[in-house]
């Protein structure tokens, strides 16, 4: 667009003009603002997602990775967060591989390069958006509007909001789908080169090209399924010249003749829309086939507002919700790593002042899409029609309309959304530049903008290196909750922070510290069940049972299918000699969790202090079938046959467990004994040395292998 372009001469210097030099600059730019996450370690959801999750280890077999979610659960399992993006774990596993084990630096790395790389595919996505469509005679796509393209990528490489996408590891999901989306999208736009005739093969080549992207993008995360949306869009409007408004006034005459609607029949749209939509509707069946068992189950500390009772409960607060992720596209400032768990209060009542940013939101709204679709300017209208469907249309799956999503507001999900609002915004820039003689003060707001966001990029991406200074960060973000915290409190924060830092400290160690955010989370929230049950696991730690056993069956009673919380409180029922009420528990933690290895050891524990052997010992092997590693069960399994004079059994074990866990200590030690009592002297004495070359700090290996020696040298 030559009239945009001009505007924005002031603002954009000439010799940067170039398309190479564009990309280039725009990518030494994104990678300079997030450079320095690049050392962090893994942190907040990571943990989950990557260091936890068994998908990424080489004796998961690959076909794993397309049955279970982003976490490593099966998909089938009612626990399951119902996340499928097996192209992300894929990638993790790659770099898993590269990296030889949990090594954050490579993750991190490949998450900046794929942001930077992203950031320069822009330069060619906001072209079109801006200059149009025009190929040269041999199908070579002209780069139109090089000053507003540069200007919008530009703001987009350097916007603070992507900082969770690329310092945080799980972020990847989102960046290889806005890759690929960008592609598809691009793609898509290759179908109508000059040099293609309408419906040629060469021209659905690239369309089925564009759908086969946008499923990729669907498989690193589920929003870039909306690419399809965004191409339908730009077919309509763009590539048909699809004018609403003056089709409308022909239906409002009752004229009867619609020249328009014949005009992209022609022009092959309904068959393009018909691969579209065919392609949409393969995706979306077979991603419900793949999930099983139906969505997944929030809770209401998740999302609280589609639990609202009221229908117009839940419509002010969604809208307030937008308003929010606006707010965050227009100053982002006010970053926080997760805005869940009571961070922002519901909406109850339309006298709330709050309402304020919902109206403000829908006026600026019904705004633009006046302009986009009322003005006379055909160029006008495709760049406010196209800023606002990338504004709007990728956000839609986040936004509660069709399904209960598991957040309140989630920066993850404006990394797509952002390239809207960077069009819009250079729009804005061109526009304001055209009706003010002050081109200076412009070019100095635009400069002032980009340096600000950089900064605030390193210092964000700073943030994201620990999750000590991550969960520190969020203090300051809801000051809501600060003003009825405690004064005398050093923190003031919302809930979810309080669970974080407690969380961090009793990882640390501090269970005095920790104790102390966890009550103010329960405190905060009486339903934050997550919370309770790791009060209640401190608790236990620290011998207070009764107290643990009252939060832990008050989380049970709150949320009954969660199987942790119902087998901590069987722990704590065990330890305080309920032994009926603790088998029940554990029983009801299986029931809710099939799959539960630890549940199952526990139960043996309690079936042994029953003097229940046999019980016991097929409770123990349930947790070792379900997970072949579970050192503690095959370690109980032996001493238990050992203790019961079963030596051969014991010995099957012992040998059993030290072939699928050949380098642990302990295993060695009990395997030892129970040679030694069967007089296996050189053999028991062998598995004492390699046991105390393992761990030589236990009294008792060198203890037990004493009368080894001394009973091996007497025979």
């Amino acid at each position: 667009m030559a009239e945009l372009d001009a505007d924005l001469d002031a603002i954009i210097p000439s010799s940067f003009l170039p398309p190479f030099w564009a990309k280039l600059v725009v990518g030494f730019v994104s990678l300079l603002c997030f450079a320095r996450s690049y050392d962090g370690d893994f942190v907040f959801d990571d943990s989950e997602a990557i260091v936890n999750n068994k998908d990424l280890h080489a004796d998961t077999p690959l076909g794993d990775l397309w049955h279970h979610d982003f976490w490593g659960s099966r998909l089938s399992s009612n626990t399951s967060h119902k996340s499928y993006r097996p192209l992300t774990v894929l990638t993790f596993r790659i770099n898993y591989y590269l990296s030889g084990g949990f090594h954050p630096v490579g993750f991190h790395v490949v998450n900046i390069l794929l942001h930077g790389g992203i950031s320069v595919l822009m330069v060619d996505v906001f072209s079109v958006l801006f200059g149009g469509l025009q190929f040269t005679s041999k199908g070579r796509r002209v780069h139109l509007a090089p000053r507003a393209s540069l200007l919008a990528a530009l703001l987009f490489a350097v916007h603070p909001v992507h900082t969770e996408c690329v310092a945080g590891v799980v972020g990847r999901a989102d960046l290889l789908c806005a890759l690929f989306f960008s592609l598809s999208f691009l793609g898509y736009c290759k179908a109508f080169r000059e040099s293609n005739k309408e419906g040629t093969q060469s021209s659905t080549c690239w369309v089925l090209l564009s759908i086969f992207l946008g499923a990729v993008a669907m498989l690193c995360k589920e929003q870039g399924i909306t690419v399809l949306g965004l191409n339908a869009v730009f077919d309509i409007l763009v590539i048909g010249k699809f004018n609403v408004l003056e089709v409308v006034q022909k239906v409002l005459r009752k004229d009867k003749s619609l020249e328009n609607l014949g005009a992209l029949r022609s022009r092959g749209l309904l068959f393009r829309m018909t691969l579209l939509t065919s392609g949409g509707a393969g995706m979306l069946y077979a991603r419900w086939k793949i999930m099983g068992t139906g969505p997944p189950a929030f809770t209401e500390v998740d999302n609280p507002a589609s639990f609202a009772d009221s229908v117009l409960v839940r419509a002010i607060n969604y809208n307030y919700y937008y308003s929010l992720n606006a707010w965050l596209l227009l100053c982002p400032w006010w970053l926080c790593f997760d805005w869940s768990m009571g961070c922002i209060p519901l909406i109850k009542s339309v006298g709330d002042w709050r309402v304020i940013a919902l109206a403000a939101l829908w006026l600026c709204l019904i705004g633009l899409i006046c302009q986009a679709l009322c003005s006379e300017d055909s160029r006008k209208r495709r760049i406010l029609t196209l800023g606002l469907g990338f504004l709007v249309i990728p956000f839609l799956p986040a936004s509660n309309l069709f399904f209960r999503v598991g957040f309140v507001v989630a920066e993850r999900v404006l990394y797509l959304p952002s390239a809207g609002y960077c069009v819009l915004l250079t729009f804005g820039f061109g526009a304001l530049s055209r009706q003010t003689k002050k081109k200076k003060l412009i070019s100095a707001c635009v400069l002032g903008i980009l340096l600000i966001n950089a900064l605030r990029c390193v210092i964000r991406s700073g943030e994201w290196r620990s999750e000590d200074q991550l969960f520190r960060s969020a203090l300051s973000v809801c000051p809501l909750n600060a003003k009825v915290y405690i004064q005398d409190l050093i923190f003031k924060t919302d809930l979810l922070v309080h669970y974080n830092i407690g969380k961090n400290l009793a990882d640390k160690g501090n269970q005095t510290a920790a104790i102390q955010y966890y009550r103010e989370a329960v405190r905060l929230n009486p339903k934050y069940v997550h919370a309770m049950n790791n009060l209640g696991n401190i608790l236990k730690e620290r011998n207070e049972l009764q107290e643990a056993e009252e939060l832990l069956s008050l989380a049970v009673q709150i949320q009954p299918d969660f199987a942790a919380a119902w087998m901590n409180l069987g722990i704590v029922q065990n330890s305080l000699k309920q032994f009926e009420a603790a088998e029940q528990s554990y029983r009801t933690a299986i029931k809710h969790r099939r799959k539960y290895p630890d549940c199952y050891y526990n139960l043996g524990r309690l079936y042994a202090d029953l003097n229940r052997h046999v019980d016991a010992l097929n409770a123990w092997r349930n947790a070792t079938m379900l997970k072949p590693e579970h050192s503690l069960a095959w370690n109980n399994m032996i001493i238990l046959l050992d203790n019961t004079g079963n030596l051969a059994q014991a010995e099957a074990v012992g040998r059993e467990a030290l072939e699928l866990i050949p380098n642990d200590h302990s295993l060695m030690f009990s395997l030892a004994n129970v040679l030694g009592k069967s007089q296996k002297y050189k053999e028991s004495e062998a598995l004492f040395l390699k046991a105390i070359k393992a761990n030589p700090n236990v009294a008792s290996y060198h203890g037990n292998l004493g009368p080894i020696l001394v009973l091996g040298t007497s025979g």
